[in-house]
Order: structure tokens, then C-alpha cells, then sequence
């Protein structure tokens, strides 16, 4: 393996590594995924307008799980969103893709009610399913030093 610019070698590309970089994304994303269903439900959208706000909020909790930290740890502004944007958009893409297709492709789970077991069990599916695709990919990502790798060592 090679080196990053600043002479730091990539972190090791372990499985459990990933599942950790994996769950960080994951948790951003669940919080925007749930609260923009939760709303979108509640108000008594379709599944399209659902599925935007779902997924606008999911990028926004989820890179916010990564500028927070960058943050405390005294970095600029600048400098934080461009490491979140490095380190959580491609995890992020895919947990959307996967998360959304899982809640659509299950029959009746965009227009089940909040109070239903098969929204909540549909949405949680999709959360497993989501996880389960991106810790590969994202164990690829961090073996080539990209992705969750260029925050690493602000941890």
C-alpha cells in the first residue's frame, strides 16, 4: 500500500474497520431516513416527495456526523465539510439507493401508517440491507486510503 500526501499510511482495511465506517454512515443516514419518512408519512405524501426528503435529510445527518467531530477537533470550516464530503458521499449514495429500493420493492411499505409493523419492519430491513452492501464497499474505499480513511487520523 502506498502512502497519503502527509506521509501517513492508509488505515488497514479490515472487515471491522469497515462495519465501523459502515455503522458512522449508517447512523446519519437512519436518523435523516426515519425522520423524513416519519414526517413525509405523517403528512401524507407520496412515495416520491418521501423518498427526496428522506434522502436530503439522510445526507444531512450523515455528513453532520462527520462535521461535528472534525469540528471539536478544531478544524476550519472549509477544511470539515471537504473531509465529510470525502469521507461519507459514496457510503452515503449507496445506503440511499439500497435503503429506498429495499422500502419500495417491499409491497406496501411507502403508504403503510407510522403505527404499522410493516413500515417500521421495512424500514428497519432496509436499514440491515443497506448495512450489508456498503461495509464491502466500503472496505474497498479504505484499503485505497479514500473515503472513511481521510478522516482516520482525526479520530
Amino acid at each position: 500500500m502506498g502512502t497519503e500526501p502527509h506521509g501517513h499510511a492508509p488505515p488497514k482495511a479490515s472487515w471491522g474497520t469497515a462495519a465501523s465506517a459502515t455503522l458512522h454512515c449508517l447512523t446519519g443516514c437512519a436518523i435523516g431516513e426515519i425522520l423524513g419518512l416519519v414526517i413525509a408519512t405523517w403528512l401524507g405524501w407520496t412515495a416520491a416527495p418521501s423518498i427526496a426528503l428522506a434522502v436530503l435529510l439522510a445526507f444531512f445527518f450523515g455528513y453532520l456526523l462527520t462535521l461535528v467531530p472534525l469540528r471539536r477537533r478544531g478544524l476550519d470550516w472549509r477544511t470539515a465539510i471537504r473531509l465529510a464530503l470525502a469521507a461519507d458521499t459514496v457510503s452515503i449514495i449507496v445506503m440511499e439507493i439500497v435503503d429506498n429500493g429495499v422500502m419500495l420493492a417491499v409491497p406496501g411499505a411507502m403508504d403503510a401508517a407510522l403505527t404499522s409493523a410493516l413500515f417500521w419492519g421495512a424500514l428497519a430491513l432496509s436499514l440491515l440491507v443497506a448495512f450489508l452492501v456498503t461495509t464491502p464497499i466500503n472496505k474497498w474505499i479504505i484499503g485505497r486510503g479514500k473515503g472513511h480513511a481521510v478522516v482516520h487520523r482525526y479520530h
